[in-house]
This record gives structure tokens, sequence and C-alpha cells, in this order.
């Protein structure tokens, strides 16, 4: 009796909008999508199935344990944060990702906050809305003092294919671009610059480097101790990178004077949680883990799920 196809189930399908294509693989399979898995949901799910595909849901070492048939795991995304790659090495389950798919649009994201909390935005809008600029006995408001990316010092902690997008066009701004080495590494590798030297130097710091035990709480009332008085704080990578309650300490201080978050240590972030504490602030801007999802990019990703998907099936 002939051995039925692979399944492939797809944890999170509503990950992506309907306005994404998610093309099947060419080869012989059995698909199941759910739109949305919740923990206790994911052991009964993915059961039976070879392929798992999962943009956020947690695979950890109990759910492939009760899949006895599993062999790949297609991440769709960069970050692989929600998969036990120890446990799915030691099981022979192959784990694959997507990265270089959303360089310019996470860099753009990056670029774009710079720019609104570097030239105030809000507090220029604020004045045109509550009719202060109405008002004016002169032609202009000076709402908040402004600064030019243009001279400013970029450091971006977590080189990578964003991080080099975003040099890119920081660069084209006029900015001076460092990239950081990693933290507490005895050696600095050519071309880029001690982690230290780029807390104390950069004006706009921007986060690109992905969320491991070493990186978590890479921002913390230590670290912003040590930053250049007045700099602005971008993160698109993981909310777990920052202490908030050090951010908003920071940011009372004067140390930071404005912080750009995509992201946020638990997503959606429930009620109370500390980010939604520094979204009502008006020298943040948080952005509800979007930075990554421009069309163009979202298909992008979905393209190289199935790519990936298909290669391992053919024995690639």
């Amino acid at each position: 009796m002939a051995s039925e196809p692979p399944l492939i189930v797809f944890l999170d399908e509503a990950s992506f909008p309907d306005t994404v294509r998610i093309r099947r693989p060419v080869a012989p399979h059995r698909w199941t999508a759910y739109s949305r898995t919740a923990a206790d949901e994911t052991a009964g799910r993915i059961a039976d199935a070879t392929v798992v595909i999962t943009n956020k849901v947690r695979v950890d070492a109990a759910t492939m344990d009760d899949a006895p048939d599993l062999k790949l795991i297609a991440v769709a995304a960069t970050g692989m944060d929600n998969v036990d790659l120890a446990a799915a090495k030691a099981r022979g389950i192959v784990v694959r990702n997507v990265s270089g798919y959303a360089m310019a649009a996470v860099a753009e994201h990056a670029l774009m906050m710079m720019l609104v909390l570097a030239r105030r935005l809000d507090a220029h809008r604020a004045a045109v809305r509550d009719g202060t600029w109405s008002a004016s006995p002169q032609f202009c408001v000076f709402a908040a003092p402004m600064r030019d990316l243009s001279g400013l010092t970029l450091g971006i902690v977590g080189p990578g294919a964003i991080a080099e997008a975003l040099a890119q066009r920081a660069r084209a701004f006029g900015m001076r671009v460092l990239l950081a080495e990693r933290r507490g590494a005895s050696v600095v590798r050519d071309g880029r610059t001690a982690f230290e030297t780029v807390l104390a130097q950069a004006d706009v710091l921007s986060l690109h480097c992905p969320l491991t035990d070493e990186t978590r709480g890479l921002m913390n009332a230590e670290t912003f101790a040590a930053v250049k008085p007045g700099v602005i704080l971008i993160n698109t990578a993981r909310g777990a990178l920052i202490d908030e309650p050090a951010l908003e300490a920071a940011l009372d201080a004067g140390i930071v004077a404005g912080a750009g978050l995509d992201v946020a240590p638990t997503e959606p972030p429930p009620a109370g949680a500390p980010i939604l504490r520094l979204a009502a602030r008006d020298d943040v801007i948080v952005t509800p883990h979007v930075a990554w999802a421009s069309g163009a990019a979202m298909q992008a990703l979905a393209d190289k799920v199935t790519a990936n998907i298909e290669s391992f099936l053919a024995g690639d």
C-alpha cells in the first residue's frame, strides 16, 4: 500500500493578510492551515505532520516529541527564538528560516522613526491641530528643537542584511555609520567598532540583532548609563532586547531623547504592559510589529517559505 504524501501544517496562517498569496509546494503533499494556534493546541495539530510552518507559534522539545514524523520546521520569519533549536538538532529535525526578505522594509521603517523623532514631527503636528500655528504672530511655530540626520552618528547593533540596507540609506542622508561589535567581544573585527565605543559616540542607536541569551536585556540600566546623552533609540528586532523600565528611566532623565519601537517582549502586549506606557509618551513612537510588513516584503517571505519546503521535500 502506497504511503500517504507528507502532511504540511501551517500553524498561524493569519500572520499574513489576505492580500499575500502563499503558494503551496508543487510536490505531492497534504495541507492543513490554521488561522491561529494557541500553545495548548500545537501538539495535537502537528502530531502527524512532516512539515510545520510557524511564524510566531512556539515549537519546543515536548511538542517535537509528540510529533514523531516531524522532519522540517519552516519558520516564516528571520528570527527563530520561537523554536527550540537545540532540541530540533538533537532529534534530527531541520529548521529553516527566511532571511533577506525585508531588508528595504525594515530599513525604511527604522529610518522613518529616526526622522520623525529627530524632526519632532509630533510637536509640530500638534501645533497645527491645537491652533497654535493659527494664533502665531509669525509665519512659523518653533514647537520643539529639531535635529538634522545629516552629520549625526548612527550606531547599528547586529550587523546583517537589514543593517547593511539601513547603513546605505543612512549614509545617503549624510550620517556617519558605526557597526557595533558584539558586546564583550575580545577582538574587534575589521569594519566593526567596539560596542562600548558605539554606545559612547552614537547619536542614534538602532538594534538589529537576534534575541539570544547573550542579547536579552542588552539595553539596560548599565548600558543606558554608557550611551551618549540625547541618543535616539530604535528597535525593529525583538522587544526583549530592551529592559523597558530602564528605558523609561533613561527617557525621564533625558539620557535618551526619544525611542522608536516596533516590537515588544510579549506580543500582543497585555493591558498594563510597560510598552503601552511608553507608547503614550510624546518622545516615543510605538508601532505594532509591522516594520517587515510591506506588501512586497510579505510576498517575498511567503514565496521563500514555499521554496524552503520544496527544496527540502526534493531532498536538498
